[in-house]
């Protein structure tokens, strides 16, 4: 997942041709549809096992990460007020609870803190989010194509935490439940893209796992 984005991060505007493995996300219902309305069962029932250091740098990581998504799209609500910026906010905002739930849960300390919208303590996010903005600001629908490109990179650094990484089970849950939400999300910004007359090319999945997405 830090690879990926130590990879996006300064190559974002000449990357369009990199595309990355990826496996699906696994079994379990959507944490929400693009609402902002997180599902209750997801973060019930804790077992707090514990941690391998993986997993907590994980946690941290995706906190973060989770920021830099709600961030950039109050941002480009504010450019460019349509309204799956605003949903979607809403939606990443839920992310970040449940994120925080697991921090919490786990004792560990908050990358987040009181930092402002805009503002990240890992350096690589930092970069991410500058550049995103800035590609993001060019246009209505190179703002759709940003929030499409987030939720790219989102649902393959989820993946590879799944894949790679988590054996715990609460954090299983609630990495799976934010991948298949970050699917809805993606699929939501294409077809808003496509109401335009744009057509989405994906940037890091495959084209088949992209096809996929786009056909649930």
């Amino acid at each position: 997942m830090k690879t990926m984005i130590a990879k996006t991060a300064g190559v974002l505007l000449i990357s369009a041709g990199l595309f990355l493995p990826f496996t699906q996300c696994t079994e379990g219902a959507a944490m929400d549809e693009g609402n902002g309305i997180a599902s209750d069962p997801v973060l019930k029932g804790f077992i707090s096992q514990p941690l391998t250091e993986a997993e907590k740098e994980g946690i941290l990581f995706l906190r973060e990460e989770e920021k830099l998504a709600r961030d950039l799209y109050r941002y480009l609500y504010d450019r460019f007020p349509l309204r799956p910026f605003l949903n979607i906010s809403k939606s990443e905002q839920a992310h970040m609870d449940a994120m925080k739930y697991l921090i919490d849960t786990y004792s560990l300390e908050d990358p987040v803190g009181d930092n402002p919208e805009g503002v990240f303590k890992n350096e690589s996010l930092q970069q991410l989010y500058d550049e995103l903005i800035e590609r993001g600001s060019a246009g209505r629908e190179e703002a759709l194509k940003t929030g499409a490109f987030i939720e790219e990179v989102d649902i393959i650094d989820l993946q590879a935490e799944l894949n790679e990484n988590v054996e715990n089970a609460d954090v299983r849950r609630v990495y799976t439940n934010l991948c298949n939400a970050s699917e809805n999300h993606l699929r939501a910004f294409v077809r808003v893209l496509g109401s335009y007359g744009e057509e989405y090319e994906p940037v890091k999945l495959e084209r088949e796992e992209f096809l996929r997405i786009m056909s649930e």
